[in-house]
């Protein structure tokens, strides 16, 4: 595709994939480049054809960052059950159990839930998003596509800036946090986005 794609050209894609059998979607990027809000427009508009099912479901919980000395480093790589990940991609991939059920993250309580997310079998795409799909070697073989969203870098911390707030950081320690570990992270996430199959850099 020569242009920037729109977002109708991407549920164009979905559906392509979601018409042959269980396919597995994943968006990538870095913190806040809108990974979460994409994979949400895209399963609401294919209804019955999808499921999103986020990697951040897999946050170790925030006790036993605790225990192991993390906290101040959550959404690190090293702060997320990766192998229970990928254990959960080859269950969906696999789809020969009737319904799989997956946690997902709640950032009211910054922790995820259990068992919050059902994925029946006859659902045909699922749509997982996060930071790391493309850095953890044993994700990338199981998704048939990977698409990489990376927006303006100002836009992008904007954009944490604004939900760090929204969930009770004060401006300071939003600012702090998106420039500290945010932008570590999105510094690591961006040394992976050479493996994507599309690159986004808006969404419209």
């Amino acid at each position: 595709m020569s242009r920037e794609p729109i977002f109708a050209d991407l549920v164009a894609l979905g559906r392509a994939m979601a018409g042959h059998g269980r396919r597995l979607l994943g968006i990538a990027g870095p913190p806040g480049s809108g990974k979460s809000t994409l994979a949400a427009r895209l399963v609401a508009e294919l209804g019955r054809d999808a499921v999103l099912v986020g990697m951040d479901g897999f946050h170790l919980a925030h006790a036993e960052l605790e225990r192991l000395g993390r906290v101040d480093r959550k959404g690190a790589p090293d702060t997320f059950d990766a192998d229970g990940y990928v254990a959960m991609l080859r269950r969906l991939r696999a789809n020969t159990d009737p319904v799989v059920y997956a946690p997902e993250f709640r950032r009211e309580i910054e922790d995820a839930v259990a068992g919050a997310v059902a994925v029946p079998c006859e659902v045909p795409l699922v749509v997982t998003e996060g930071n790391y799909l493309l850095l953890w070697p044993a994700v990338r073989p199981l998704l048939d596509a990977v698409w990489y969203l990376d927006p303006d870098p100002v836009l992008r911390r904007k954009r944490l800036v604004k939900r760090h707030m929204a969930f009770g950081r004060t401006a300071a320690q939003a600012w702090e946090r998106t420039t500290g570990s945010d932008e570590r992270n999105a510094e690591l996430v961006a040394t992976t986005a050479g493996t994507a199959d599309l690159h986004l850099r808006k969404v419209e």
